[in-house]
């Protein structure tokens, strides 16, 4: 058998080029928008946009310093999250709930409320079983439009720092937030939603229904508004799915083509913004080397993913059973189109899924835990992939500057102590996060009638054994940590420890990467433009994607090789020798 078929290299050239063709168009009309162009959508919006302003009591001509900027963005999330969380916990006393309502613990409304505030979507919870239509439609949906709008509107303020000069102004966060909605994701939803219906996904506000099965045991299914929801989970990297099952389930994703425009859906907002930084900052070649590494580093883990998962277990190759692997996977989809479903999920931090990550071969679940920690920069989520990238692009140039002992510079702006010190705290952190809260869960042992978890240690949780059981750890951190939601499914995470821990991730990996970001931000804003001269590098082309695909693996490796290689990587090299863990 192949390492990778021809049929999985057509569905992979497909999904590229259908997502090269939308990258451009995207992302000059979000260029337009932010920039306050008008553009064709203008003469049926403006009035409602002003509208708007006029009833938030909102001046747009008035920008905003970074710590303003900053100060309005935490101060509409920690508004959301009030709303959403009272919401959570006063579920079971509100209507639009078509089966009993399963009252959700503080810690599990806690985890729930500050996984969509930010934009993680990790549900340690069933939907159709926990979330009434209210709260699917009125919480989930709306923390979907807001969370992804604000990270938005952030990764705007850092690309106008480059083009600023002796300015503390970045923009206005009210503003950059409403267009984002209001140009760009509700006309993008909209008609993606349509599609959607069409194509076979669920919209329904009917009971749940009882129906006899073959075998004559009575059966609950579940129904709901659910392809209203879908469009705006894929493109707002927030992944939440309104079944269980995620985009594994038949009424929300029933076909392959629905499976396709879902990928492209996840993906699309992510690669127009590398456009939509080359047109802001007058020089397409820079977005383009962006797309560039981004294109590259998920094409190669695409083809290593699904190359992995057709060759399966060797243990069955032995016994003649070959096909590929198709645990956990759905048939409608098969090995291609789930292994490159995972890829795009992982690599965007939407989180959405369409088969078992546990159930994944080791190598395919290398691929998805590279990609988590990363840092977003391989596409990412809805403005914070395009932050995470720009962020390392500092990392890098800073780093080329040391190496050839020059001031190192980018876009024309000089990058001193205080702009890495930045870059730094928003990745180190994040790191330092993971890894800590990781060792941790191995270590704690709680005792009889402990509140935090059932008696005994962490790792009772685990689905698992051996270098696996460390897989679902490192994973499920890295989820959080990187503002994902998607989770290998071998883990209990619904207890007071992992609710609790696994939200302060999802903060840490939110606002300490934006925050210092904003900082930034700020502080390039006010620098002035130095000329380019002969011994000034080129942060466009083949040398630099170069250097900064390098950064990108360097810095993963150092911070992550051994926790990785004592799990997917002893894995690979265990099942090849014949050893399995029940």
């Amino acid at each position: 058998m192949p390492l990778v078929t021809w049929t999985s290299l057509c569905q992979l050239s497909v999904f590229l080029l259908l997502l090269l063709a939308i990258t451009k168009p995207l992302g000059s009309y979000m260029a337009s928008v932010f920039e306050g162009n008008r553009t064709f959508l203008s003469k049926p919006l403006l009035p409602l946009e002003r509208l708007i302003y006029r009833l938030g009591g909102v001046h747009p001509e008035k920008e905003q310093t970074w710590r303003t900027y900053a100060g309005c963005f935490l101060a509409f999330g920690l508004a959301n999250f009030a709303f959403f969380y009272v919401l959570l916990r006063c579920e079971r006393y509100l209507p639009g709930h078509p089966a009993a309502a399963t009252p959700l613990t503080p810690d599990l409304a806690f985890n729930t409320a500050v996984s969509f505030l930010s934009n993680t979507s990790w549900q340690a919870y069933s939907g159709e079983t926990t979330l009434s239509y209210l709260a699917q439609m009125v919480g989930v949906a709306v923390q979907s439009f807001t969370s992804a709008a604000a990270g938005m509107a952030v990764a705007m303020a850092l690309i106008r720092a480059f083009v600023r000069e002796r300015s503390a102004r970045l923009g206005n966060f009210w503003v950059d937030l409403t267009r984002a909605v209001l140009y760009i994701l509700l006309p993008l939803s909209l008609p993606a939603a349509l599609i959607l219906c069409s194509l076979g996904v669920l919209q329904t506000f009917h009971p749940y229904r009882q129906i006899a099965t073959l075998e004559g045991a009575r059966q609950t299914i579940a129904l709901g508004p659910v392809a209203s929801q879908e469009p705006i989970k894929l493109l707002s990297s927030d992944g939440g799915g309104f079944f269980n099952a995620n985009s594994a389930h038949p009424f929300e994703n029933p076909s392959p083509v629905a499976n396709l425009l879902e990928m492209l859906l996840v993906l699309a907002i992510p690669a127009a913004f590398t456009y939509t930084f080359g047109q802001a900052v007058n020089d397409r070649r820079q977005g383009w080397t962006l797309f560039a590494v981004m294109f590259l580093l998920f094409a190669g883990g695409s083809l290593v993913a699904t190359a992995s998962e057709q060759q399966g277990n060797p243990a069955l190759g032995r016994l003649g059973i070959d096909g590929g692997n198709m645990e956990g996977k759905e048939v409608r989809f098969g090995v291609a189109g789930s292994a490159l479903f995972s890829v795009v999920s992982t690599a965007s931090s939407d989180g959405a899924v369409n088969s078992a990550h546990d159930s994944f071969t080791p190598l395919a679940g290398l691929v998805q835990l590279l990609n988590l920690k990363t840092g977003e920069v391989i596409f990412g989520g809805t403005g914070s992939g395009i932050l995470s990238m720009l962020l390392t692009v500092l990392l890098a140039v800073f780093i080329a500057g040391l190496m050839v002992g020059r001031s190192p510079e980018y876009l024309g702006k000089r990058i001193e102590a205080k702009d890495i010190k930045m870059v730094m705290l928003a990745l180190v952190v994040a790191a330092a996060a993971n890894l800590v809260i990781s060792c941790a869960t191995f270590l704690v042992h709680f005792p009889a009638h402990s509140y935090w978890n059932p008696p005994g240690a962490l790792v009772a949780n685990l689905g698992n054994a051996g270098p696996h059981g460390l897989s679902e750890i490192l994973y499920a951190n890295s989820s959080a940590v990187g503002t994902n939601g998607s989770a290998m499914a071998g883990l209990n995470a619904n207890t007071p420890f992992f609710n609790l821990t696994l939200g302060l991730e999802m903060l840490i990996g939110r606002f300490l990467v934006i925050v210092p970001a904003l900082a930034l931000a700020g502080n390039l804003a006010r620098k002035k433009r130095v000329p380019v001269t002969i011994g000034t590098m080129p942060t466009h082309g083949v040398l630099f994607a170069v250097l900064l695909t390098g950064t990108i693996f360097i810095v993963t490796a150092l911070t992550f090789f051994p926790a990785l290689s004592l799990g997917p990587i002893a894995e690979h090299f265990l099942m090849h020798s014949g050893v399995l863990f029940r």
